[in-house]
């Protein structure tokens, strides 16, 4: 931020150009932007992905069911999968197993399921989730997961802004440096030829 330092060191200063000044200006407004518009931003960006995350959680809790299965035998080994390294972490911190379970709509099903549940043998209780016609289904996000995200996303958001901001004022004030240097070349132009020659400027 040299140009809001150059600004406030340079009020008094009599060799101050106008463009510092302009500069500096910039500068506090990108600065007020930051402190008022970027915090808007994250807030708003929050709120957004938190109700939407919220819509999400309600759906997936009314389309997704907890059903008590019945351990048939255990799967021997891991599965790995490729993929989200958060989703094959949680994956393998599940245990697989051959269950059996009965769906919310009266069918019979048995087939290899992850459950967080530990089970002690065949014949052990386990709780997994399926849709309604009983197929195996990944459990429902919960609600502090929900807001975790949404934390995050307005920390995205504003970071964002702020990058945008930096970038806003890095782009006008290069605008007009250069718009500056193009004055100077013209004003050089038209007085070069005569610089030097004796009895010029006198």
């Amino acid at each position: 931020m040299w140009g809001l330092s150059a600004l406030l060191r340079g009020r008094r200063n009599r060799l101050r150009r106008a463009t510092d000044r302009r500069e500096g200006w910039v500068t506090i407004g990108a600065l007020l932007l930051m402190a008022l518009g970027a915090p808007a931003a994250g807030w708003a960006g929050g709120a957004a992905a938190d109700a939407s995350l919220r819509r999400s959680v309600s759906a997936q809790h009314a389309e997704r069911h907890a059903v008590d299965a019945v351990v048939v035998h255990p799967v021997p080994g891991r599965e790995r999968g490729g993929g989200d390294p958060g989703a094959a972490a949680e994956r393998a911190a599940r245990t697989w197993v051959v269950a059996s379970w009965q769906a919310p709509d009266g069918s019979r099903h048995t087939e290899k399921v992850a459950t967080a549940s530990r089970p002690v043998g065949p014949g052990s209780p386990v709780r997994i989730w399926t849709d309604k016609a009983g197929v195996p289904v990944e459990p429902p996000m919960d609600g502090r997961t929900a807001r975790s995200h949404a934390v995050l996303g307005g920390v995205g958001a504003f970071l964002l802004a702020v990058g945008c901001i930096e970038a806003g004022r890095r782009l006008v004030v290069a605008r007009m440096v250069q718009a500056r240097y193009t004055r100077l070349d013209r004003e050089w132009a038209a007085t070069g030829p005569d610089w030097g020659r004796a009895g010029t400027g006198g």
